[in-house]
């Protein structure tokens, strides 16, 4: 395998149920560094499911997931919550923060399950935040942010173990255009300078015209644009 590939999906189906129908046909994505690709698609298409498959949270019915070449079948549960951990970032529609948690501890959190002391934690999220234009909220709770602020967080904690690929499931959805174009543009620059690469679920054209390749997801399958 190449080595600028990080990420490989081969012949991916999924079916939740015995007598379902597949959700996802025998995908194939080939992912490589600091590449942006979005996936688009309707609710329902199947964008989620994939995106999940790729994070380890599910696993498909066939086909294989190869992260930096090692076949993840083969890995244990343990390896898979590390890979997860250490290579994989997430961003979803809803922020998921921790209600009783400030800006800065939500983005810390990550950083100290890995191992980090509290010190270097604390000045990567504060770095991150400014980044993200929070420079001034570190210590806010979410229910002190708008949308657009606790997405900023959100994102700010997906990059806190600077992951090896991003994946963001309508990572805007929730937010007013207006808003969802200045968080993606700042998300976009920081991600950019990293290096590192993502996949991004949406139904914005528009958006996805910003990233490297398009695919559209159609009846469970991936049509390159």
């Amino acid at each position: 395998m190449p080595e600028d590939i990080v990420m490989v999906l081969e012949n991916i189906s999924k079916r939740y149920h015995k007598n379902d129908a597949f959700v996802l046909k025998d995908v194939s994505l080939s992912v490589k560094k600091a590449e942006f690709i979005a996936l688009l698609g309707p609710s329902g298409s199947g964008k989620s499911t994939l995106l999940h498959i790729a994070g380890l949270l599910d696993m498909p019915t066939s086909g294989s997931i190869f992260v930096e070449g090692k076949n993840i079948q083969k890995a244990t549960d343990d390896e898979k919550t590390s890979l997860r951990l250490l290579k994989i970032g997430f961003i979803y529609q809803y922020h998921h923060l921790l209600q009783e948690f400030s800006a800065i501890e939500n983005v810390m959190l990550p950083q100290l399950i890995r191992g980090v002391s509290k010190k270097s934690a604390r000045e990567k999220a504060a770095s991150l935040l400014s980044d993200m234009k929070l420079k001034d909220k570190p210590n806010s709770f979410p229910s002190e942010l708008s949308g657009g602020q606790k997405q900023r967080v959100a994102i700010a904690r997906a990059l806190a173990n600077d992951p090896l690929i991003l994946l963001a499931d309508e990572p805007t959805g929730n937010l007013d255009p207006e808003t969802a174009f200045l968080v993606l543009d700042d998300l976009m620059q920081i991600v950019r300078s990293t290096g590192m690469s993502i996949i991004m679920g949406t139904h914005n054209y528009e958006l996805a015209e910003k990233m490297d390749r398009e695919f559209l997801i159609s009846e469970g399958r991936l049509l390159g644009k």
